[in-house]
């Protein structure tokens, strides 16, 4: 077969029309396993393969990418660097989005191996070309182009010539195509800065951190919306955020967001605004967040208190992330009534809003509500039951309706909420009191799909787990809970029949 293959790519000198020959080449190549291409690949000359796809037969181009891919897949980058460095560099000029694509990723591969990524980091024309592809048309070669940029910049010399060198300029050039090309280079540069602090003082040293950071603050209110995602995600790293705090890039948002009230466009940035505080919040400190800038949890209660259902959701996902830790939980526990009319409206809108505002307030409610079995202290179980009480006048009641609705997000939402709350006394005391309860949890019959299934047995397996729950449930309804946990959340019972038979 790989003697097959060689005459086949000999057949192809000199054809005008080689569509059979390669569509040969292509079964036989795809028929291979990949151990015995890498064995037979390096002797091959696949320079005119690259050469047949300068035509205008989109056929033809396909199957020569298919059988490239395929053969430069069993070579090793820095084969590939040494071996083809000029076809690359021609195919990223092709204007076929197939031929780029497979150019770009051939270089994503190789300056991701050390062995090889001195081969193109010596050849500044195709990391160029690469650059430019960022502006082009087809998202999928820009896409493609940001990654392997971004793989480039994963060492000191990488850095060094992406942004000590004509490369900056012609990055800086590239941005001028048009917005969304300038927001897929701040991505490039948030993406690189993240890596480490010396990354970051390169971005920075290029002048484009700081150009993203005055666009915070620009006139134009879309760029400002897609400028606080960037920033969001150059402070999931702490230098990131470290550096932010030094640029008084905080201090901004939090002025942005009190300033919200006066604009009468804030509702296209604001949400980002939010949910920028709230992943500092859960990155690094909810209590040093929220004391610091208290515009950010102010506006949260606003929002949840609004009649905005998309404000509303951006606040109910804020809580859910807040709530999600214990620093989270103090905090919120510290504004005292106020967040206890927080949570009621949440309950409200539990019962009375649309499905998809519904469950969003089933996910907050059971992130808040959880409490890790070694913070089991006595105020903080009175915190979450004066939280639970807070919902509604009959809590119970109000999740086991939702619950036993036919709408699966719902059904598990409700059973989430009991999860959540399943492993704390006073939550025992509440379902041991409420008539048919056990029954519902161990029937499998009200459950109609996986999902619910799997859901009633993450409710079975936290209650097991309690220590507290033979204690307060018994021992008989223990034991059943025990049964339904050992057989699984699938299990049938069988049925048996017994057949009688009639003298005829």
């Amino acid at each position: 077969m790989a003697a097959s293959i060689e005459q086949l790519l000999a057949s192809l000198a000199g054809r005008d029309e080689p569509f059979e020959e390669l569509q040969l080449l292509k079964t036989a190549a795809l028929a291979l396993p990949l151990t015995t291409l890498k064995d037979r690949v390096p002797e091959l000359q696949l320079a005119g393969l690259f050469s047949l796809m300068n035509v205008n037969d989109r056929e033809q181009i396909e199957l020569c990418v298919t059988i490239l891919e395929r053969f430069l897949q069993a070579l090793e980058p820095v084969q590939v660097a040494r071996s083809y460095k000029e076809e690359l560099e021609r195919a990223l000029y092709h204007p076929d989005e197939s031929v780029k694509l497979l150019a770009i990723a051939q270089v994503g591969r190789i300056v991701q191996c050390p062995d090889a990524i001195t081969e193109m980091l010596n050849n500044l024309e195709l990391l160029k070309q690469i650059i430019l592809s960022i502006g082009g048309d087809k998202i999928s070669v820009a896409k493609e182009a940001v990654t392997s940029l971004s793989n480039v910049a994963r060492t000191v010399t990488g850095l060094e010539v992406l942004f000590c060198s004509n490369l900056l300029t012609n990055l800086k050039n590239v941005m001028t195509v048009s917005d969304a090309v300038r927001y897929r280079v701040y991505e490039l540069v948030v993406d690189i800065a993240n890596v480490s602090g010396s990354s970051l003082s390169y971005c920075v040293n290029s002048g484009l951190i700081t150009q993203l950071l005055e666009e915070l603050v620009g006139e134009d209110i879309l760029v400002r919306v897609t400028c606080i995602e960037m920033i969001t995600a150059l402070a999931s790293s702490v230098h990131g955020r470290q550096y932010l705090a030094e640029q008084g890039v905080l201090d901004k948002i939090s002025n942005m967001i009190l300033g919200a009230d006066s604009d009468p466009f804030s509702g296209l940035y604001l949400p980002g605004l939010v949910k920028f505080f709230g992943s500092l919040a859960i990155m690094d400190s909810a209590q040093h967040i929220c004391e610091h800038y208290p515009a950010f949890l102010n506006k949260v209660f606003d929002m949840a208190e609004g009649h905005d259902s998309t404000m509303v959701v951006v606040a109910l996902d804020t809580l859910a992330v807040l709530g999600s830790n214990m620093e989270g939980k103090l905090v919120l526990q510290k504004t005292g009534v106020r967040f206890l009319n927080i949570f009621k409206r949440i309950g409200h809108h539990a019962k009375n809003s649309p499905t998809e505002l519904r469950v969003r307030c089933l996910e907050a409610i059971s992130s808040v509500l959880y409490l890790p079995p070694d913070h089991h202290t006595e105020d903080l179980l009175r915190m979450t039951e004066s939280w639970f009480t807070s919902l509604s006048n009959h809590p119970m009641d109000l999740f086991r309706d939702i619950a036993s609705q036919p709408f699966p997000e719902l059904h598990c939402g409700a059973l989430k909420v009991f999860t959540a709350i399943a492993n704390q006394p006073w939550a025992q005391q509440l379902m041991i009191g409420s008539p048919g309860f056990i029954e519902y949890v161990v029937d499998r019959t009200v459950d109609p799909d996986k999902d619910s299934k799997d859901a009633k047995f993450e409710l079975v397996k936290a209650l097991v787990n309690s220590k507290t729950i033979a204690e307060v449930f018994g021992n008989q309804h223990y034991l059943r809970l025990r049964a339904y946990l050992r057989e699984g959340p699938y299990h049938i019972k069988a049925i048996s029949t017994v057949a009688l038979e009639g003298a005829e």
